[in-house]
């Protein structure tokens, strides 16, 4: 397990409000979609981060995280775990305080990269699945 309940905890509710959802696009048949609409329900600010740089639930996209003009506390991460790796260096160049790797998403040395540069970070998880247990 990558990212232990305590991390999860962390991340979710005192690493900051706003999360940059690299993958996220206008498609609602994408998993991003969904569980960026359950970020912001539950009072996250949600920031598109796709090559085609959409506007997704009312917030502007960005094709990249160099691309965003303010900071980012997390960066939730829907890309194949080939790219992850560059996505989670992207993060720590960004200065983000986390990096979430979504289900399926795993990547052991990108995990140590973030880790040891001083970011909290979780792979193989869902935010979506994980607000609703904080309780």
């Amino acid at each position: 397990m990558y990212g232990d309940d305590a991390t999860v905890r962390k991340i979710l509710t005192e690493s900051g409000d706003t999360w940059a959802v690299v993958g996220l696009s206008a498609n609602r048949q994408r998993a991003a979609y969904g569980v960026a609409q359950v970020l912001q329900r539950f009072g996250k600010r949600v920031v598109p981060v796709h090559p085609k740089a959409e506007t997704v639930h009312g917030e502007h996209g960005y094709a990249s995280l160099a691309d965003i003009p303010f900071d980012v506390d997390v960066v939730d991460v829907f890309v194949n775990s080939e790219l992850a790796g560059a996505v989670a260096d992207e993060a720590v160049a960004k200065g983000a305080k986390a990096v979430w790797f979504q289900l399926g998403v795993v990547d052991e040395e990108a995990y140590g990269r973030a880790r040891e540069a001083g970011l909290d970070m979780v792979m193989d998880r869902c935010p979506a699945i994980e607000i609703p247990r904080l309780g």
